[in-house]
């Protein structure tokens, strides 16, 4: 019984370990996405509500949706670019995928209330 107890506590220690590495992988790719700008904007693209989706695997391999505050945004490569280098640059960070996506459609609504405050709309 004394055994059993023993792993149990052993397994919800590994899942809090687990638990927490996530939780602080997660929370490093988000400061990282908070040191990109669109250079035309003075706001970073996560407070613009440009990153969509963030999903991070068992192997710590990035997947990121985003899109942009024009389909046509000239700086767009330049913006994606510096997305994957940084999140690479994430200690034991795999792959970084990132995916352009227009749907849906950005809107300020989709900005934070301190990029909206920065940008003078609050």
């Amino acid at each position: 019984m004394y055994e059993r107890k023993i792993d149990y506590l052993c397994d919800v220690s590994n899942i809090i370990e687990m638990n927490n590495e996530f939780l602080q992988t997660e929370d490093a790719i988000v400061a990282m996405l908070k040191t990109v700008y669109d250079p035309e904007i003075p706001v970073n693209i996560y407070d613009l509500g440009l990153v969509y989706k963030v999903d991070v695997d068992d192997k710590k391999n990035v997947h990121i949706d985003m899109t942009l505050t024009a389909p046509n945004c000239p700086a767009a490569d330049y913006i994606l670019e510096d997305v994957r280098m940084k999140i690479e640059a994430i200690d034991g960070i795999g792959t970084v995928d990132v995916n352009l996506v227009f749907e849906p459609e950005w809107n300020q609504n989709m900005m934070s209330d301190e990029a909206k405050v920065e940008l003078g709309m609050m």
